[in-house]
């Protein structure tokens, strides 16, 4: 028996990483690992069949997945964004950092192709809310050593949506991948989905890092949802005001008195932030208890 890392899933097959060789190993029925199924990044013992074949064996205990991207044991989470085509809706970046951050995971937010359009107003809202933000094109290579620099060592996950230029960042990171990119649609203002599975991919700087299929709007409204009663937690800007509403169980939207909304007033809270944490209060809130219970 041996371990290691799933670094791909295709076609029924898990490809392992053991550290010398990838095994492409076959599932041995879900429920073999308590009905949980097997994702790229998880931690697995497996059983070497001979002929680069084997099988799996267990899943190791995870510290964190994600159901969109479909990926397990993340350090980091570098949410690639754009103001040039396709236009990043702030909300979608809101929508996975909430996910991240809920889930213990890091985020780092990349405006990419700065060269056409500036990102500067964009980047300010995240790096204000205390988040590694970086200002990069993947085209001139403005931006990459610092995003280098910030995933070194770490397993990390590049998502954003279609067209922002994950695999465009990954290339200039690591130039001999030439993993394969799309152009965006002039009539759609989206990226052509060209990358089709998760797959980590070893960096030189140390890193293992994932490039994730792009993500429609569609998308992300079948994203993971969490709790009213612990939402506000992920939004890491509003912790130091939590305590200092006039109501112990405000929601933060309108109540009076509310510590967060004066922040937000105050410029203390980037706006767009907050809207978008009532966007996800008010679908939250309409989910019934017992349908928590089903999740």
């Amino acid at each position: 028996m041996a371990q290691g890392i799933i670094m791909k899933a295709l076609s029924g097959f898990y490809y392992v990483d053991d550290g010398r060789e990838i095994t492409a190993c076959r599932g041995r029925g879900r429920h073999r690992y308590g009905k949980i199924a097997p994702l790229v990044g998880d931690r697995v013992t497996f059983t070497p069949l001979g002929g680069g074949q084997g099988a799996l064996d267990e899943i190791l205990p995870r510290k964190n997945e994600f159901q969109r991207p479909a990926v397990a044991n993340i350090d980091q989470l570098v949410i690639i964004a754009s103001r040039a085509t396709p236009v990043t809706d702030p909300f979608l970046i809101d929508r996975v950092v909430s996910i991240a951050e809920g889930r213990g995971c890091e985020c780092v937010i990349c405006v990419n192709k700065c060269d056409l359009v500036p990102g500067e107003e964009l980047a300010e809202i995240y790096r204000k809310a205390g988040f590694p933000t970086v200002l990069a094109s993947a085209a001139t290579g403005a931006g990459i050593e610092e995003l280098r620099a910030l995933i070194a060592g770490k397993v990390v996950a590049f998502t954003g949506n279609s067209g922002v230029g994950k695999s465009s960042i990954l290339n200039a990171l690591e130039p001999g991948f030439s993993i394969q990119t799309g152009e965006v649609s002039e009539k759609l203002g989206r990226g052509r989905h060209t990358t089709r599975h998760v797959e980590l991919f070893r960096l030189s700087c140390g890193a293992v890092a994932a490039d994730t299929p792009g993500f429609s709007s569609f998308d992300i409204e079948r994203m993971e949802l969490t709790r009213r009663e612990d939402l506000q937690y992920t939004f890491r800007e509003f912790r130091p005001y939590l305590d200092k509403c006039q109501f112990q169980d405000c929601a933060h939207v309108k109540e009076k008195g509310c510590a967060v909304l004066a922040a937000v007033k105050a410029g203390e809270i980037p706006r767009s932030r907050h809207q978008s944490y009532v966007r996800l209060y008010e679908q939250v809130k309409a989910i019934p208890d017992w349908e928590w219970e089903k999740r």
